[in-house]
């Protein structure tokens, strides 16, 4: 009867464990998958800065570049203009 209740018992346990074991796979995979769609993010952005658009889009956004027969219009605000005197 005894090494019923202890095999009962660690059947019980092991189940516990499984299932333990089940939800930190499912969380790994969860993870996996979210990182998985990052590198896919980064493979796509990685493919459009190798393209003409994608470098001339780098260039405006990063080094405020133009090109060529586009001009820069500079709006100043009333009080934007305070900030360029000399004080």
């Amino acid at each position: 009867m005894l090494g019923l209740v202890m095999t009962g018992v660690y059947y019980m346990f092991e189940l516990e464990r499984i299932a333990n074991i089940k939800a930190a796979i499912a969380k790994s995979e969860a993870e996996l998958e979210k990182k998985r769609e990052i590198v896919r993010v980064y493979r796509e952005k990685a493919e459009f800065y190798k393209t003409k658009e994608g470098i001339e889009h780098l260039a405006r956004e990063q080094y405020n570049l133009v090109g060529n027969n586009e001009r820069v219009i500079l709006l100043v605000s009333p009080d934007e203009s305070l900030k360029f005197s000399d004080e």
